[in-house]
């Protein structure tokens, strides 16, 4: 007899999933619109790399962009994240969620990671690499959404 599982448990088996995902890309290092684990990635290419090992495949291919993102004022980041993953409070956030940052307000989100646990934040961080660090006041102050990968996403359908 097959026990049914609830949206609770699989909201924590995903971002479980996801965490161990991306734990295996740290010390990788930082290279501009890459998403190669061992070899360089940025922290798009970050996140493309854990929804590759979730669930196969991205949803979409990634766009051409800068280093410093300008899109003429465009949130293209948090958009693709209303796209492909599942929006939450920034306060419901837990170890696996996925966090935007805006380097100020009035910009669009430009970085993005996941939480760790203990207040962590896994993110490719430039001429650092992909790394897991203290999610300091300073960084927290400039998350802009939150975002939970879905058990069963659209594109997979």
């Amino acid at each position: 007899m097959e026990v049914p599982v609830s949206l609770e448990e699989e909201s924590a088996d995903i971002r479980s999933r996801a965490l161990a995902e991306a734990r295996l890309w740290l010390g990788t290092p930082y290279r501009h619109q890459a998403s190669c684990r061992g070899a360089g990635c940025d922290c798009l290419g970050l996140l493309r790399g854990v929804v590759r090992g979730l669930y196969g495949r991205e949803p979409e291919e990634a766009p051409d962009y800068a280093p410093d993102w300008s899109a003429a004022g465009r949130e293209e980041l948090r958009e693709a994240g209303r796209r492909w993953l599942e929006e939450i409070a920034i306060e419901a956030a837990l170890p696996g969620d996925v966090l935007l940052f805006r380097w100020r307000d009035g910009v669009p989100a430009r970085h993005v990671g996941l939480l760790a646990d203990g207040q962590k934040l896994i993110h490719a961080y430039e001429r650092v690499g992909v790394i897991e660090s203290p999610l300091v006041p300073a960084w927290r102050r400039r998350i802009s959404n939150a975002f939970r990968f879905p058990e069963e996403p659209s594109w997979q359908l």
